[in-house]
């Protein structure tokens, strides 16, 4: 197993794509932490499949755009597993409209979860990592925030917010022996987008060079190289797992 013995934090892990995040950590040995806001059964769902693929699960109830949970969170999770290695951001949402119509609300919203959540959770961590001389972390951005999406303004920002953040702490976390990456899915088919019409689900295919929706495991199996040894000599970095969506 490649992360035997590791303890990490996934953010937004009760559904879709950080769920199967957790999971596939937990398959590699891995203490998984994740926290969630209101989706409380799904939450413990996760952490107990966790636990059946091998690791060890636990929920936490906390709010990613708050500065304050966060630093609560990190503690309770040294205190629990006694140390951490792993961090992986995933927590998001969007809030779509085209930029005429958007509202402050829908801005703020977007933006305090999706890039200052996002924030919160690397300055908890980073001392901790400074200290040990060691960690992963692995931040979940999006083609979106690589090339912009019509009606997704706030999100395309906070995306490639996410983008910058990741490049600056890897930089600043590398003399330490800290990991700093990020992974930038396409479109994922998660329980959400099966709900999407099918208008959507056909638009996103024509621009996939393979011709198919990605799967939450695919995007999940790139995070755990991220955060194993095997990659180690990688910083800095912006994966795609978008099926040639971005080409």
């Amino acid at each position: 197993m490649l992360l035997e013995g590791k303890t990490a934090i996934v953010t937004g892990g009760s559904l879709g794509i950080g769920s199967a995040i957790a999971v596939v950590l937990g398959r590699e040995g891995a203490n998984v932490a994740l926290n969630y806001r209101k989706h409380s059964e799904e939450a413990e769902r996760v952490a107990g499949e966790v636990g059946a693929a091998g690791g060890k699960g636990i929920a936490v109830q906390a709010d990613v755009s708050n500065f304050d949970d966060a630093q609560a969170m990190v503690a309770r999770v040294r205190e629990t597993f006694g140390g951490l290695d792993i961090l992986v951001n995933n927590a998001g949402v969007n809030r779509d409209r085209t930029i005429w119509k958007m509202s402050e609300e829908e801005w703020d919203t977007v933006i305090a979860i999706n890039l200052k959540g996002y924030f919160n959770y690397i300055r908890a961590v980073a001392p901790v990592f400074k200290e040990q001389k060691s960690g992963k972390i692995v931040n979940v951005t999006s083609i979106n925030g690589l090339r912009g999406k019509f009606g997704q303004s706030n999100y395309s920002a906070s995306k490639a917010g996410i983008i910058g953040l990741t490049k600056a702490v890897a930089r600043e976390l590398g003399a330490f022996s800290v990991n700093v990456n990020a992974v930038a899915p396409g479109l994922i088919e998660t329980e959400m987008m099966k709900q999407a019409p099918e208008k959507v689900k056909e638009m996103a295919l024509s621009e996939i060079v393979l011709k198919r929706l990605g799967q939450p495991g695919e995007v999940a199996d790139v995070i755990v190289f991220l955060c194993s040894e095997k990659a180690r000599h990688i910083t800095g970095e912006v994966i795609n797992v978008s099926g040639g969506q971005y080409i």
